[in-house]
């Protein structure tokens, strides 16, 4: 079984909040540790193209090549899904000039859950 680690970039079966089916795309891990050892299972944000309508909290990827990524990209940090590794490939890292971010938006978005 592969073993993925947080901030590894991987193409997975995405699941749709307004549609009932997945479509191959990229992800970013954002947890990978105890929940991949334990249950197979990663938590993964969308990655999606930066020509899309922008979001709150979206995150863009800085450098293409390393991300493993062919167009301008952003990370949809409201966008997390639970994935099997068994489904999942890895194809690049989040360069690092872009997990603090990324993380702050989590952070603060998981505090705001539990006021």
């Amino acid at each position: 079984m592969p073993d993925f680690n947080t901030w590894d970039i991987i193409k997975v079966p995405f699941p749709y909040t307004d549609r009932p089916v997945r479509e191959r795309r990229p992800a970013v891990v954002v947890a990978a540790n105890g929940i991949q050892q334990e249950h197979g299972l990663l938590w993964v944000l969308m990655i999606t193209s930066a020509e899309n309508r922008g979001w709150p909290g979206d995150v863009l990827v800085s450098n293409l090549a390393l991300a493993g990524l062919p167009a301008e990209s952003v990370v949809r940090t409201a966008k997390i899904a639970t994935i099997e590794i068994k489904e999942a490939e890895r194809i690049g890292s989040l360069p690092a000039a872009d997990r603090g971010l990324v993380a702050q938006h989590l952070i603060t978005e998981l505090a705001r859950s539990t006021n």
